[in-house]
């Protein structure tokens, strides 16, 4: 294959010509299309850097088509075949559900890291079905219960999607009617590509290589480090030649005034208040950027505000639910949480595997739609999940200024742990975007003005190119303490889910 037919720039075209020569030893000729057995003891880690707007994603998704074209088998996470051990294979991963979900409305199947280290497992009655439909089998299943309606809306969801559970979700099955349990794989896979490496912990990514002999990481070195990592990412510490770096900036060219801004911030010279200047004379000019005056209060039940410092995150989310009329002891259907972590004893361990493969991971992004059925549980939907409707175990924590301990309106004696997400820490908006975003500008100021460095670099500056690289459409940049009222009440349904008339739901226990 040949990166000619592709509109790619000199510094792509060259990356992917150097990871095709690199995977032809490993077997995989993407530009003959031809494929060996992988090779034992053989193993490879390259890195693809570059700043928001160099085509990074672009260049995944053109090697990932490759591939598939060549033959390599995808495996996606929600349902893997019967591999003959010879046969090659590729999986697209990303840290988080929001991150996957940016790939899968590119048409590249991401799944999250989680999600491929733990595989589910398949009733046999249902998984002639998932054969079926992978084109496994060209016998068509006979099930009982389900009409032959029902089989072929499953056939075309999976024609157009590619999503084994939400194809069987078409058919009117539920998760707990086909998935009888998880495990942790046993057994490593073969390529895997990762996005938005730039999240990875040295743990996650000595995980990855024991699954993964072959991984191709693609990261922003312009973005914040894992807090543990002293500043560093995995990528950095491979050898000079095994790392590729993208300088073009694609986005660009059409003028976007978001990605301008983001890369004026790497300027040496550019202090502060000559940063907010420009923003200031950018929002003049391009309504896709806001010199805000308050925080818009109707954007953060979707979107949370970006935020450095925990007091103000906490102190926006209680505005937040004070202007809505949010109760004290109850949350409000509509109202947004993020994923704390699961809180369960190992004795627990499959309860916590259904739920984490389920997509509540820490970090994930999940909307309030109200009470489960028995006491403690709550009705989710997990944004970015392929299926997104969840009843669970919730323990959320609404913090409180100036308090140390949480109140908690709802509380299960395990499971998932959520704290409000109306506003979230810059640090655990990476990996994530959305169409409006909305920047607290003093929290950058006071940032700036501790003087802190991070990685050679004021951290304000790395803060700052961050916070504005999630925004898709419009960015806000908010400069005042203020917050505006609400022009609607809190809902839900925004939160249809495509093409599936019954969502996935974890049944209650």
């Amino acid at each position: 294959m040949s990166a000619s037919a592709i509109t790619f720039s000199h510094d792509q075209a060259e990356a992917f010509d150097h990871i095709s020569e690199a995977l032809r030893p490993l077997g995989v000729d993407i530009s003959d299309a031809q494929l060996l057995p992988p090779k034992d003891g053989k193993s490879l880690v390259l890195a693809v850097m570059g700043k928001a707007g160099s085509g990074k994603t672009l260049l995944l998704g053109e090697l990932f088509k490759a591939m598939a074209e060549c033959g390599v088998e995808v495996i996606s996470g929600d349902y893997e075949s019967r591999r003959r051990k010879e046969k090659r294979s590729v999986a697209v991963l990303a840290p988080t559900n929001k991150a996957a979900s940016v790939l899968r409305m590119q048409g590249v199947p991401a799944t999250t890291i989680h999600r491929i280290i733990y595989s589910p497992v398949y009733d046999p009655e249902y998984e002639r079905i998932a054969e079926w439909l992978a084109g496994e089998s060209d016998e068509r299943p006979e099930i009982e219960g389900l009409t032959d309606v029902a089989l072929d809306r499953a056939a075309a969801f999976y024609k157009i999607n590619r999503s084994i559970p939400g194809a069987l979700a078409a058919a009117g099955l539920r998760g707990s009617d086909f998935i009888i349990g998880w495990k942790r794989r046993d057994e490593p896979l073969d390529i895997g590509f990762v996005d938005e490496s730039s999240m990875l912990d040295d743990k996650q990514f000595d995980d990855l290589k024991e699954i993964f002999p072959i991984l191709v990481l693609f990261g922003d070195p312009a973005q914040l480090a894992p807090v543990n990592q002293s500043g560093t990412m995995v990528f950095e510490k491979l050898p000079e030649t095994d790392k590729l770096e993208l300088h073009r900036i694609h986005r660009q060219e059409v003028t976007n005034p978001i990605l301008d801004l983001a890369h004026a911030l790497s300027d040496p010279e550019v202090e502060f208040e000559d940063f907010e200047r420009l923003v200031e004379e950018t929002a003049r000019k391009d309504d896709r950027v806001v010199w805000g005056q308050r925080v818009e209060v109707d954007l953060m039940a979707r979107s949370p505000v970006l935020v450095w410092r925990n007091a103000t995150r906490i102190r926006l989310i209680n505005a937040f639910r004070h202007v809505h009329g949010a109760p004290e002891d109850a949350l409000l259907p509509g109202e947004p949480l993020i994923c704390d972590g699961i809180e369960l004893p190992l004795k627990h361990r499959k309860r916590r595997l259904d739920l984490e493969a389920r997509g509540l991971i820490k970090g994930a992004q999940v909307v309030y739609l109200g009470p489960g059925r028995k006491q403690g549980f709550s009705r989710l939907h997990v944004i970015g999940a392929p299926d997104p409707r969840v009843s669970a175990a919730s323990i959320i924590k609404i913090e409180k200024p100036d308090e140390e301990e949480p109140f908690i309106p709802y509380a299960a004696r395990m499971g998932a742990a959520f704290l409000h997400g109306a506003a979230v820490t810059i640090h655990k908006a990476q990996g994530s975007q959305w169409e409006n975003v909305q920047v607290f500008a003093p929290d950058l100021y006071a940032a700036a003005r501790m003087g802190r460095v991070e990685a050679g670099q004021p951290l304000w500056k790395r803060l700052a190119y961050v916070a504005i690289t999630r925004a898709q459409e419009r960015l806000y940049w908010v400069v005042r303490n203020r917050l505006a009222k609400p022009t609607h009440a809190l809902a839900t349904d925004d939160l249809h889910v495509p093409d599936v008339p019954f969502a996935l739901e974890i049944e209650d226990e």
